[in-house]
């Protein structure tokens, strides 16, 4: 089975049934029966992550994150790794409980949340915010809605980093998920308070286009 042939199915499904979120559940579910195939399941984090934190010497000691979006845990195992007081989160109850059995012991807090409508609590509560192909499977009637509700997690004085598939402004989107954002929609991350660090366009042979953004709330 091709990577991608569940993913547009169900997330076809979704669509039309008007559940713009709900695939994700349906395609851990399958998987874990053996039926589909997770196209993010990688045995590492994701590089564009692991290359940033490496660069800075990042160490989060004392701090608090979250991972967006967690899937099976790779990237929120990572964050914890460096000190971090890590949330991981995800819609799909499956990837969550898949997640923890992978890692057990971890001193990850998964969770299962919809960040389009996560804990109040949260609400700039994290220092760094992980947000790793995740908006990109949103369709653009709530996409907008996702931006912000990424973007209020960051605590005054935190950092958001984004990474994310792109395409240029006048590339015709596929129809599909995930939707590669362009750079205007990166740019929509910033923000009530939240301003661009770094914004890199990172070209890849075999993966096309990628963002790195960097985004900073002033404490």
């Amino acid at each position: 089975m091709r990577e991608d042939e569940a993913t547009g199915r169900l997330s076809a499904e979704s669509l039309a049934a008007g559940d713009p979120t709900g695939w994700f559940e349906r395609l851990y579910t399958e998987a874990e029966r053996g039926d589909a195939v997770v196209p993010w399941d990688r045995d590492a984090p994701h590089r564009l992550l692991a290359g940033w934190t490496a660069a800075r010497g990042l160490t989060g000691a004392g701090r608090r994150a979250v991972v967006v979006g967690c899937g099976y845990g790779r990237d929120a195992e990572h964050v914890a790794g460096l000190g971090f007081a890590t949330v991981a989160f995800d819609i799909s109850p499956t990837a969550v409980r898949t997640a923890r059995t992978r890692y057990p012991g971890s001193p990850v807090d998964y969770r299962v949340a919809d960040l389009l409508d996560p804990p109040a609590g949260w609400r700039r509560g994290f220092d760094l915010v992980v947000e790793s192909m995740n908006v990109q499977a949103l369709p653009p009637e709530v996409r907008a809605a996702g931006f912000g509700a990424v973007a209020d997690l960051v605590a005054p004085g935190g950092t958001l980093l984004v990474i994310a598939a792109g395409r240029a402004d006048d590339e015709e989107p596929p129809a599909a998920p995930p939707w590669p954002l362009t750079r205007g929609e990166v740019d929509a991350f910033a923000g009530d308070g939240l301003a661009p660090v770094r914004i890199e366009e990172l070209r890849d042979p075999s993966a096309g286009l990628r963002w790195r953004a960097e985004f900073h709330r002033p404490a």
